[in-house]
């Protein structure tokens, strides 16, 4: 939706979506199947699914992909206003970067991808995917770990928990990992964001000078 620039359903083409950003969803797939260990026919699954070829995005698509948080009204036409298409969008936009997060680290973990070979590669991922979900910065890989950790991670490591202590050892070490490396990622931006600011503001100045 952000790509058309509008909240419109009729102005949304996931066909030109996919041929302007292939080469994005190309780097993800292949990142994905390394760091998961996935074969040909896993990978197949995809295009036997659909999702990445053209096909209609319809409202209550929408809704199922946002969680149903925005609640089913009685006229179906009360789900295209762009404002609650808005809604739905951001909404499906945290819920599923979060659990394909949370589906990432469970599949590298399977494949015995561990945090020490797959950390690096799970946020370039990830950086990938959210790009692709919202490249307008609303989502960042930081704020999806973030979520990610608190929505997936007490249940998995808390003392009841019934997870077998390999899988409580693998995800703290990935949640570690991905820290320190978004976190420094994050440090490294902001420096750069300052450094570009008073470049520009160093330019405006001899500029009116």
């Amino acid at each position: 939706m952000r790509a058309t620039g509008t909240w419109a359903l009729p102005d949304v083409s996931v066909g030109d979506f996919l041929t302007r950003r292939q080469n994005e969803v190309d780097r993800l797939l292949n990142g994905i199947r390394t760091v998961c260990g996935f074969s040909d026919a896993a990978m197949a699954i995809n295009d036997d699914l659909g999702w990445l070829s053209d096909y209609e995005v319809a409202a209550p698509f929408l809704l199922l992909w946002s969680g149903g948080v925005e609640g089913v009204p009685e006229r179906r036409e009360e789900l295209e206003e762009p404002a609650t298409v808005r809604r739905m969008c951001h909404m499906g936009a945290d819920l599923q970067l979060t659990h394909f997060l949370q589906a990432l680290i469970s599949g590298a973990l399977t494949a015995g991808t561990e945090a020490q070979q797959g950390a690096e590669e799970v946020a370039e991922i990830l950086g990938i995917a959210v790009d692709l979900a919202d490249g307008t910065g609303r989502n960042t890989p930081t704020s999806v770990f973030r979520t990610w950790r608190v929505a997936f991670l007490p249940g998995i490591l808390r003392p009841d928990s019934s997870a077998p202590e390999r899988g409580r050892a693998g995800f703290r070490a990935y949640a570690r990992a991905l820290e320190e490396l978004l976190d420094h990622h994050s440090v490294s931006r902001a420096s750069a964001n300052r450094e570009t600011a008073v470049r520009s503001g160093k330019f405006c100045r001899e500029a009116t000078t």
